[in-house]
């Protein structure tokens, strides 16, 4: 079926709401470039710490206050609420410590110190109990901030004097110091910061300021981090800048508060338009996102950000957006990111996505043809390796992601696509496990139902051979998505230095499970796809 009239049976259908979605996403990538993601607990806390020169610094308490949980933390479930909690706790610490009021209360800002400090130091619940989530650059941030902590309580502030001298708060097992000592040296020794470490530069604290061989970029940020940023720029003393100017726009967008990351300007439009391309839901992309698409990847590939070192997953799903949209591209500046068996994120990754590999199999399935080499020998590498990972339920996790369900998405059409014969049973599997874990509301969720992840469930059973089973199940997850009014009201899933949502993708994708299910469980035809073996039933 053609994208129109995909569309046009969408559209026919009863609810015309999916069908206008896709439209006002694909406006919303023009109307707001630098991308749309949620704001931060730590990011915001970090900027309350080391920047309370920059203007809304009132907004970015009360934004911290009004988000402490009933426990006393912020942030997510489980380990996902250390980091957050240590530097929203910390950068309170620090207002008391050294700011005149000015818009806040010092009993609010007190009361949430102490409720914050209560839960990192219960040794029997407390966040540091679990393990530490794969967030980027977490073995720097929790020492770094658990450090501060101590010195604040070895002299704290009147209203918590009853914290005086209690040491420091408890770190998960298994962390430690080293790495960050390592760091303190290397930027002690004047030499340059690798790259992938300027995201996370706030960690060396007042040492950060215009340290050796950082620079900002012409748009302003350093490693597109506010936190960052702020660490490197330092006191402006009334000193307009691009960089201060980039501050104060970032705080804006949220009033007062900050995300992790900004701008995601290529991050968000590579994902929006491949989702949409993919399902066939793509209406008319305007000539100005092809073409910033097309300049986003260089000789060594695409950043998701200014400030930012390429990686591999901006990079492979530019180029299978780019091939969807008609415009292939060379697919060999990935050449640098192979480490072997897989592609690394970005070169000296620790650790290994399988999201990232399953973007780097589209990418080269998609772009390489021809006259160019036969993609067959990575295929069938990136396949293997994608197959080894599959967990014995039959759902893939990742590092770049909180769910299973986007994991399972990515390389589940992935290995649909690319896979071959070989991947067969690992799809039945994958399907299994989606239709096993379906919640008796038809959604699907990690810690409840959402409308991310019901829209990621649905596109994998969309792309399964049909059987009542699933057709059951996807009209189940359907007609639940469709009474999920707002998904931009979803709980953040994706991994940053905190977890965030990037509301314009989550959007898409979720448009984009809307108007493939009303066309596709509403009476559109669907042949059986001979990549997969037979249906499950």
């Amino acid at each position: 079926m053609s994208t129109g009239a995909l569309v046009q049976d969408a559209g026919a259908s009863r609810d015309r709401g999916p069908a206008r979605d896709v439209a006002e996403v694909i406006a919303e990538l023009s109307r707001h470039p630098s991308g749309r993601t949620s704001a931060s607990p730590y990011e915001t806390a970090r900027l309350v710490s080391l920047a309370p020169w920059l203007p809304r610094h009132a907004d970015r308490i009360r934004y911290l206050l009004a988000g402490q949980r009933p426990d006393g933390g912020w942030g997510g479930p489980d380990g996902y609420a250390l980091v957050p909690t240590l530097s929203a706790v910390e950068g309170l610490l620090a207002t008391l410590l050294r700011v005149e009021p000015a818009g806040w209360s010092p009993e609010a800002v007190s009361d949430a110190v102490d409720r914050g400090l209560r839960l990192l130091f219960d040794r029997a619940t407390g966040p540091a109990t679990h393990p530490v989530p794969d967030l980027p650059a977490a073995d720097l941030i929790v020492p770094a901030l658990v450090d501060r902590i101590a010195d604040h309580l070895a002299d704290p502030p009147t209203r918590l004097v009853h914290w005086r001298g209690v040491g420091a708060p408890a770190m998960p097992d298994g962390l430690d110091r080293q790495r960050l000592d390592r760091v303190r040296l290397l930027l002690g020794s004047g030499r340059p910061i690798p790259p992938k470490l300027l995201h996370a530069l706030e960690v060396l604290g007042p040492a950060a300021r215009r340290a050796a061989g950082v620079t900002a970029t012409a748009a302003g940020p350093v490693g597109a981090s506010p936190a960052a940023t702020a660490a490197w720029l330092g006191d402006p003393d009334g000193t307009q800048s691009a960089t201060l100017d980039y501050l104060i726009r970032a705080a804006d967008e949220h009033g007062g508060a900050v995300p992790c990351a900004t701008p995601i300007t290529v991050f968000e439009r590579a994902w929006v338009l491949s989702t949409l391309a993919r399902a066939g839901v793509l209406p008319t992309v305007p000539p100005e996102l092809l073409a910033g698409l097309r300049d986003a990847v260089g000789p060594d590939g695409a950043a998701t950000g200014p400030g930012l070192p390429t990686d591999a997953d901006t990079t492979a799903v530019t180029l299978y957006a780019l091939a969807l949209l008609g415009h292939p591209a060379d697919p060999s500046c990935l050449g640098r990111f192979d480490a072997g068996e897989h592609f690394g994120t970005w070169q000296g990754e620790d650790g290994s996505s399988v999201t990232t590999n399953a973007h780097v199999l589209e990418a080269f399935g998609r772009c390489v043809g021809g006259g160019g080499p036969s993609p067959a020998p990575v295929l069938r590498r990136l396949t293997g390796w994608l197959l080894d990972r599959q967990e014995p339920d039959g759902r893939w996790s990742d590092r770049w992601h909180a769910s299973p369900y986007y994991a399972t998405y990515c390389v589940t059409l992935a290995l649909r696509e690319y896979g071959g014969p070989s991947a067969r049973h690992a799809l039945r599997r994958a399907v299994s496990w989606v239709l096993d874990t379906q919640r008796a509301d038809g959604s699907w969720g990690r810690w409840c139902g959402t409308a991310e992840e019901t829209a990621y469930g649905l596109l994998v059973l969309l792309a399964a051979p049909p059987s009542p089973t699933i057709r059951a199940a996807g009209v189940a997850a359907a007609h639940r998505l469709s009474t999920m009014q707002d998904e931009r009201t979803d709980h953040p899933l994706w991994h940053d230095k905190d977890l965030y949502h990037p509301a314009v993708i989550v959007r898409a994708t979720v448009a984009a499970a809307r108007v493939s299910a009303a066309a596709r469980l509403g009476g559109s035809a669907h042949i059986p796809d001979s990549r997969w073996s037979a249906p499950l039933e």
